[in-house]
């Protein structure tokens, strides 16, 4: 089961410098003259290698960002097309890029590789992806798309297409995304503002709650943050927490103020950071939101200078009108969930918005809000093998992990993802403090397993609502994984519960046999400390030099006489005994405690050998707590030994 630690968002994207533009402009890195405005139709042809800095246009050599391989294709530098082909580039939204040539229109997604040529959605072989701020997309594709013919010669790539029309005089770096747009903003965060003529969508937070915008002269910068504070805040809340902000990152404020008058009330305080740039942030609150913008201009010099942005400012709304055709939607969030996933894995799908996002490991969620994690195995051989094996083995899974009163089978309900058929199986379980509804998806192909596992907590009827949702934006790309990988390992909490691996240590001068189901989260065994994990339980083993057991004993002692007599206390110790263990004397004692509505028993084994201490601790829910877990803990402390 998952379980994790959530981080706040970050405040100010980045510093407002010089280089501040750079990291927002995709098209940059080709250095390609502007073609005249001839419009007789012309063939070029674009040379590129990869690997090498060195493209052509028509025989004259350019320098540009090197193109790559990336799962066997070739990734160039979208801005290659717009300046040997006049191609129109335009972003929209935040990850979606448009590259219009004559009568072709190619959309690309950053970080997808769905795209759609002339109306027709495509699998790209790889996705379009950011590096060092250059947008690098998969070079024939894309050029076939826009109808350029692609040969290779001697390991290079020659990209040739007739130009009819000239190109557009177009700043560099810029995307056309204004067009009949006068407002700007977010339709799930609801908020909008006006939609001024030198704003470029930048890249914001993952989840869409930061947003920022800048001009392609490197002048202006601004950020958006909306985050959840259900306490409702005044101006004055408002200015306090601004202020903190701006004292804590080593500003000096200029000028400070509440504004209660006009449709919403906010604070403001303008301050100049430690590069000299003069910064005005303002705070909102509405829709159980605080609001924040963070306006820069780099030629600013008095705090009054920042009045002149009054009206772009003033025109923020904590509003957005979906029916309003002049607004652009800088969200990405569709029927209230974002995409995610892997490439790597060629596995995608919907989180449910505000869920925090762990792509590299496939986390999403939390323990409380509900969570989705996702997993890609290699299938077991034999007669293992099978997905109905695969089903039946989730099942046998409960009872040995829960006790009956713990967990509920609900049943197995078939499913088809791309393609290709599975099964769903429904479970609840309780750790002790509340009911988990259960989905876990399986999906075999090829000799790989794809499963997910959404968990819903009770009372969470947000995560209920859109596990069907969730479910239906699953896209698998079965031929990727066998392309990236060969044999990955199998599902290791399905292991059977009495097969062990044995660990061994010659630093601390010991070996033990360890359950091969349980999860390492510290298996260094040359060091003082190692660390397993297992539903509803943990083992762990603290070795220390220099420290005599008699210590740890008393010391363990007294906070649990302490806790156990404490008013109120759910900690209750059980016994403490003289035992021999591993061939020495030793201390068991043995505690039941209860915290935030889940009961376990812990149990802390101290002896000494040499000038090695020895802490052997082990822990259990009592609703895992059954015959198949409680073996298992007590094969692993069995089978320790000290070795000379």
């Amino acid at each position: 089961m998952v379980k994790r630690a959530s981080t706040e968002s970050s405040r100010r994207l980045q510093r407002f410098t010089a280089g501040t533009v750079a990291a927002f402009m995709l098209f940059t890195s080709l250095s390609l003259p502007v073609w005249g405005d001839d419009v007789v139709p012309e063939k070029r042809v674009l040379t590129v290698q990869s690997g090498s800095s060195t493209a052509s246009v028509n025989g004259t050599a350019y320098t540009i960002a090197k193109p790559q391989l990336k799962q066997g294709v070739l990734m160039v530098p979208l801005g290659v097309f717009k300046k040997a082909f006049g191609s129109e580039i335009r972003l929209e939204g935040e990850n979606r890029v448009r590259l219009l040539q004559g009568s072709h229109t190619v959309v690309l997604v950053i970080d997808n590789k769905t795209a759609w040529i002339d109306g027709k959605k495509v699998q790209l072989p790889a996705e379009p992806t950011m590096v060092a701020g250059t947008l690098m997309v998969p070079l024939r594709p894309v050029a076939v798309g826009i109808g350029a013919k692609v040969s290779s010669s001697q390991g290079k790539l020659s990209i040739s297409l007739m130009v009819m029309d000239k190109e557009e005089k177009q700043g560099e770096g810029e995307i056309n995304n204004t067009t009949g747009k006068t407002r700007i903003g977010n339709s799930y965060y609801e908020w909008s503002m006006n939609y001024p003529s030198w704003m470029m969508v930048g890249r914001g937070t993952d989840d869409e709650s930061g947003a920022a915008f800048n001009d392609a002269t490197g002048r202006y910068y601004l950020e958006i943050h909306a985050s959840s504070q259900k306490v409702k805040q005044s101006p004055d809340d408002l200015l306090e927490r601004l202020l903190k902000e701006v004292n804590d990152s080593g500003d000096v404020v200029l000028h400070q103020e509440t504004v209660s008058g006009g449709t919403v009330r906010y604070a403001r305080v303008i301050s100049r950071d430690v590069d000299g740039v003069l910064w005005e942030g303002r705070q909102y609150y509405a829709n159980d939101r605080v609001y924040e913008l963070y306006f820069a201009d780099a030629e600013a010099v008095h705090y009054k200078d920042m009045d002149k942005h009054a009206g772009l400012l003033g025109s923020f709304r904590t509003t957005y009108s979906a029916g309003d055709k002049s607004a652009k939607d800088v969200s990405t969030i569709v029927n209230g969930l974002r995409e995610a996933g892997s490439e790597e894995y060629g596995i995608w799908f919907g989180v449910p918005a505000g869920w925090e996002i762990n792509n590299k490991e496939m986390l999403y969620g939390g323990e409380g809000e509900g969570y989705l994690s996702v997993s890609v195995t290699s299938a077991p051989t034999g007669a293992d093998s099978t997905l109905s094996a695969w089903a039946q083995r989730l099942k046998d899974w409960l009872p040995e992990s829960f006790v009956k009163d713990a967990y509920e089978y609900v049943g197995l309900t078939p499913v088809e993802i791309s393609g290709v058929k599975g099964q769903i199986q429904e479970v609840r379980y309780n750790f002790g403090d509340k009911w988990v509804t259960e989905y876990e998806v399986m999906i075999q192909k090829n000799g790989y397993r794809y499963y997910l596992e959404y968990a819903v907590p009770d009372g969470q009827e947000r995560a209920a609502s859109n596990w069907k949702k969730v479910l239906e934006s699953i896209e698998i790309d079965y031929e990727v994984v066998p392309e990236n990988f060969g044999r990955i390992g199998e599902e290791g909490y399905l292991t059977d519960k009495s097969k062990m691996r044995t660990k061994n240590s010659q630093a601390y001068r010991y070996h033990i046999d360890i359950p091969r189901y349980w999860e390492p989260l510290n298996d260094q065994f040359e060091q003082g400390s190692v660390e397993y994990g297992f539903a509803g339980g943990g083992f762990e083993i603290i070795a220390q030099r220099d420290v005599a057991a008699e210590y740890i004993v008393s010391n363990l002692k007294r906070y649990y006489n302490e806790a156990s007599s404490a008013s109120g206390t759910k900690v209750k110790l059980l016994g403490v005994e003289n035992i021999t263990y591993a061939g020495v004397p030793a201390v068991s004692i043995k505690v039941h405690q209860v915290k935030n509505g889940v009961g376990f028993t812990t149990q802390e084994i101290v002896f000494e050998s040499g000038n090695i201490a020895y802490t052997i601790t082990t822990t259990l829910n009592d609703a895992n707590a059954t015959d198949a877990q409680k073996a298992a803990i007590e094969r692993a402390l069995s089978s320790f030994e000290l070795v000379k």
